[in-house]
């Protein structure tokens, strides 16, 4: 009988363990990632682009005048379509990305590779008020870690390449790099060492060149005219620094409140109807809100204000400079709403592009009225661009990946200055009032944001069915003191759980507790367990997380505490000498 052939990727993966070396595999790998997850965000960047060009053109909108309000409607509709045919929770990438780090080993189903790219495209293709990034970046860290599977990578690496991954996407979209990596390192709690820093920056390098690859130097966001750094400007870019910590509070705020809202409605066709209904009466006010908004950025960092105004059914008062303004306030406020619709009636999306949308209207309007009420005379175009920084500090909790993303986007390096004072104090206020970002917010209500805290995640990863020790004899309560000094005289341990006929714990026995009776013959049929027992100091559920054994252990003071099912029944014991070696062993692991 012949022996099977082994697979195509096991023969593969022995050569490699032969021919090389670890590092210079996740070497390998983070190019790899880099290159597909910049192909993936390019793609996924250029169909949303093709749907939204043929569903806003004279063709069509010569028979659908009120295509604003009917479109974003359709495109939710669809994403639900999709949803409920893949049969799998999608929704904002990050979070899920986050979740799977803290929760899962760093495991994400191999459907999370493409669910949020197709639903997204979608959503935003025909209209859903919401970005590409976060689904990129959840899609790519699918990519990650389902390589790291296939791959056989141990968990450290595995989330690595999770976030080489995230890095390749956002390099790729805004072809800022530095920026990407800087990203994850701020939203994934990367700890930054040379053996993880090198994989990010090939990974980034290559997201960002496969974009160049594929549609040239083209950038997002453009301007013509950019002003640098003037000294008697401090004191606006602080101002504009509180007010744009202010909107992101507000902008997180009102997600908050919209998702509760909607979580009350129990019927998922009411949810869908309000909810897309809600976004097609606000676009089809508000035509701005239409998709990511990335040509009303454009316009107002460019200082071309009637290009915008012109778009709302009020454009006949647009001639008066106050209420032009009034709809740009208008705008602030009301894509928080069309942005929490959107996701919470069903579509996908992420928050980046809104934020990055809602800083530039802040910005020109904190600008603009600054100008207006000859207040001073300070640059629109770069208050619009450092607010976008303001903005992303505040909401995302990541005020160096503003600083870096608008500066790379821009090529406005000169503008240092003020994008770190503006982003530093958005985020110190907004944090303030808000402790957690967009995306860690509901990981954080529920418990399961690990990322930020690396001593959680050891401990997270620790199995404590693994851990158990059994091998400690049962005595029963009605055991004569004879008996029991028998099972002692076996027992390689000196503590002895008491179990009922159901074997359900009852009592904990030492041999402290019989140490002044063993030798006293005359009580050896006398005593029984049941009088010498003691209660334990505490129980552990098998199914407890090991931070609250942890956190057991150091209430108690015990070295041992015993170990039950749901029901009480006796299971075994967990000694904190075991469970710190096991620790140690794992956070050698996790950290070397």
């Amino acid at each position: 009988m012949t022996k099977p052939s082994h697979s195509l990727l096991a023969r593969f993966l022995v050569w490699r363990a032969r021919h090389i070396s670890q590092e210079r595999f996740i070497l390998i790998l983070s190019v790899l990632i880099g290159f597909t997850t910049g192909l993936v965000a390019v793609t996924m960047k250029n169909i949303t682009h093709f749907i939204q060009s043929v569903v806003a053109s004279e063709y069509i909108t010569q028979y659908l005048n009120p295509y604003y309000f009917i479109f974003p409607i359709i495109g939710i509709l669809i994403t639900l379509l999709i949803k409920r045919f893949l049969k799998e929770k999608v929704g904002e990438g990050v979070p899920f990305a986050l979740f799977a780090i803290s929760r899962k080993n760093g495991i994400l189903s191999p459907q999370k590779m493409y669910d949020s790219v197709i639903t997204a495209i979608f959503t935003v293709g025909f209209g859903g008020s919401v970005g590409l990034e976060g689904p990129a970046v959840g899609t790519g860290a699918a990519i990650g870690s389902n390589l790291g599977r296939a791959m056989h990578i141990n968990y450290r690496n595995r989330i690595l390449l999770m976030s080489c991954a995230s890095a390749g996407a956002i390099a790729s979209i805004f072809n800022a790099p530095i920026a990407a990596i800087i990203f994850t390192i701020e939203i994934f709690s990367l700890d930054l060492t040379f053996s993880s820093l090198i994989p990010l920056l090939l990974s980034s390098i290559s997201g960002a060149v496969t974009s160049i690859l594929l549609q040239g130097d083209d950038h997002l966001i453009y301007y013509q005219l950019l002003t640098g750094f003037r000294i008697q400007d401090l004191p606006y870019y602080m101002l504009l620094g509180i007010f744009t910590a202010l909107a992101s509070v507000y902008f997180t705020r009102t997600y908050m409140f919209v998702d509760q809202q909607f979580n009350k409605i129990k019927n998922p066709r009411s949810r869908v109807l309000i909810g897309a209904g809600i976004l097609g009466v606000l676009i089809f006010l508000v035509p701005p809100l239409y998709g990511e908004g990335y040509e009303t950025t454009n316009s107002l960092l460019n200082g071309n204000l009637i290009e915008v105004v012109d778009q709302s059914l009020l454009n006949e008062f647009t001639d008066f400079e106050y209420f032009s303004l009034l709809l740009i306030l208008g705008l602030i406020f009301t894509k928080a709403i069309a942005t929490s619709v959107t996701m919470s009636a069903g579509g996908v999306g992420g928050v980046f592009a809104p934020s990055l949308f809602t800083g530039a209207s802040l910005g020109f309007l904190f600008s603009r009225t600054i100008n207006d009420l000859n207040l001073g005379q300070i640059p629109e175009s770069t208050f619009a661009l450092v607010g976008m920084a303001g903005l992303m500090a505040g909401v995302l909790h990541a005020p160096l990946t503003a600083v870096f993303m608008i500066a790379e986007i821009t090529g406005g390096y000169e503008l240092f200055l003020p994008l770190m004072i503006v982003s530093a104090v958005s985020f110190l206020i907004s944090r303030h009032f808000l402790p957690y970002s967009f995306y860690t917010h509901e990981l954080a209500k529920k418990g399961d944001l690990l990322t930020h805290n690396k001593d959680q995640v050891v401990l997270r990863l620790l199995n404590l069915k693994k851990i158990v020790e059994k091998n400690f004899s049962v005595v029963k309560p009605g055991m004569s003191l004879r008996k029991l000094i028998d099972v002692v005289s076996r027992s390689p341990r000196n503590i002895f759980p008491v179990v009922n006929d159901d074997g359900k714990l009852v009592g904990i026995l030492t041999l402290d507790d019989i140490r002044s009776f063993m030798f006293d013959k005359a009580l050896y049929d006398a005593l029984v367990v049941a009088e010498l027992m003691s209660s334990p100091p505490e129980v552990v559920n098998i199914e407890e997380e090991m931070d609250e054994v942890m956190k057991k252990f150091q209430d108690t003071g015990a070295w041992n505490l015993p170990v039950v099912d749901n029901n009480r029944r006796y299971i075994g014991f967990i000694s904190k000498s075991k469970m710190f070696s096991v620790y140690r062993r794992k956070l050698i692991e996790f950290t070397a």
